[in-house]
């Protein structure tokens, strides 16, 4: 069993545990089943299936429209991302774009857009996608080009193309940002609700990737939508992108956790059973040297994730500093830590099948997703500045 005295820190409540707790029976007994590494697709809406009736994907929506709460629970989304992320990697990823892929309706959303989609995603019938990036336009959000024009006084056109979309290719609905014009850059976005099946909307490609999972880049032609499937007002996109990410970006941090304690957990198994030079390995002091920094950097990545998490859920509206230290600390540890895993495997880490094989392949996309390692560091450089800025105005005693 995996350890989890980490829930007895003072950031958990009783139901967080309560939670990880049956989450991680639930994984036990249902993922074997559910999931087919072949099937890549098949199982990603099997998966969606399977956790709306069992109830944990009421996390991410409001109580009123399927969920529970007033708002999200960013520890509760992060438990549960590093629960699955400990068992399998598709299991994450489905719960985890759940949340993402509706995330602009329930922070921004009319009540009529919310009552549409919302208890829909809660229950597991509709597969939500977030569409911001673009070719030349992926970590620079302010250089998005898709474009949606008036078309009418009740609707828009969406013209150009999104890529690296997860759950492109399955998804139901896609929260689309596209340039609107009301001032340059970042402030000239608007973000809107296309469903899946919408005329103009085509899949250009599919997009395989390393650790495989629904992604595809997207071709809007003429796209028309009514008006009314924007969310927020003219202009927001940006806004509503950010403030998103801002809940979610912690998240990614919980699931490199999962994946980076289900690493160490194989390498302890396996450096007390291996038997090297007539005794176990764990017996060897470089072994140990390298089970003891795998644990010192998960507990001091966890300390990071569920700091941002606490602080969110505390009543902060913003928490762009401490998510971008959660997000890049958790996955670049994480790295570092099954990298060791396959390391004390030896010949065996390597080989397909085995769990730190699989393991290595998922953590990588996590330095890149939703901000990779370097943006972090500007987004954090850019929010220490500024309050040092602010520091300096008061005078010092």
């Amino acid at each position: 069993m995996p350890d989890r005295s980490y829930l007895d820190w003072p950031f958990f409540e009783p139901r967080h545990g309560e939670r990880v707790g049956a989450m991680d029976a639930w994984a036990r007994d249902v993922l074997p089943s559910a999931v087919d590494h072949h099937d890549v697709d098949g199982t990603c809406r099997r998966l969606v299936g399977e956790l709306g009736r069992a109830g944990w994907l009421k996390a991410v929506a409001p109580a009123e429209f399927g969920g529970q709460g007033e708002g999200y629970d960013v520890r509760t989304l992060c438990v549960s991302r590093e629960t699955l992320a400990y068992h399998d990697g598709l299991a994450d990823f489905a719960f985890a774009m759940q949340g993402l892929g509706s995330g602009p309706i329930a922070l921004f959303g009319t009540a009529e857009q919310k009552a549409r989609w919302l208890p829909d995603v809660a229950a597991g019938r509709v597969i939500p996608a977030f569409a911001l990036s673009e070719e030349e336009a992926g970590s620079d959000v302010a250089a998005l080009a898709c474009a949606a024009t008036p078309d009418g006084p009740d609707h828009v056109r969406l013209d150009g193309g999104k890529t690296w979309i997860s759950n492109g290719g399955i998804a139901d609905l896609y929260v689309v940002f596209a340039r609107t014009g009301e001032a340059p850059g970042a402030r000239g976005l608007s973000a809107f609700l296309v469903p899946g099946d919408a005329p103009g909307l085509r899949i250009a490609e599919r997009i395989d990737v390393m650790a495989p999972h629904p992604l595809a880049r997207l071709a809007f032609e003429g796209c028309r939508i009514p008006l009314a499937n924007r969310l927020g007002g003219p202009g927001d996109g940006f806004r509503i992108a950010m403030a998103t990410l801002d809940v979610f970006r912690s998240t990614v941090g919980a699931a490199a956790l999962g994946f980076a304690r289900r690493a160490h957990d194989e390498a302890l198994d396996r450096a007390q059973s291996r038997i090297l030079f007539g005794r176990p390995m764990a017996d060897l002091p470089l072994a140990q040297a390298s089970l003891a920094e795998m644990a010192t950097d998960i507990d001091a990545a966890a300390l990071l994730v569920y700091r941002a998490a606490w602080t969110k859920d505390a009543g902060a509206p913003r928490i762009t500093r401490e998510a971008a230290m959660a997000k890049m600390v958790a996955t670049e540890s994480a790295q570092s830590v099954i990298d060791k895993a396959v390391q004390l495997f030896g010949g065996l880490g390597v080989k397909t099948g085995v769990k730190v094989e699989s393991l290595y392949r998922e953590i990588r996309a996590l330095r890149i997703y939703e901000g990779a390692t370097e943006v972090q560091k500007l987004v954090i450089a850019r929010e220490i500045l500024k309050s040092h800025a602010a520091g300096a105005a008061q005078p010092r005693t």
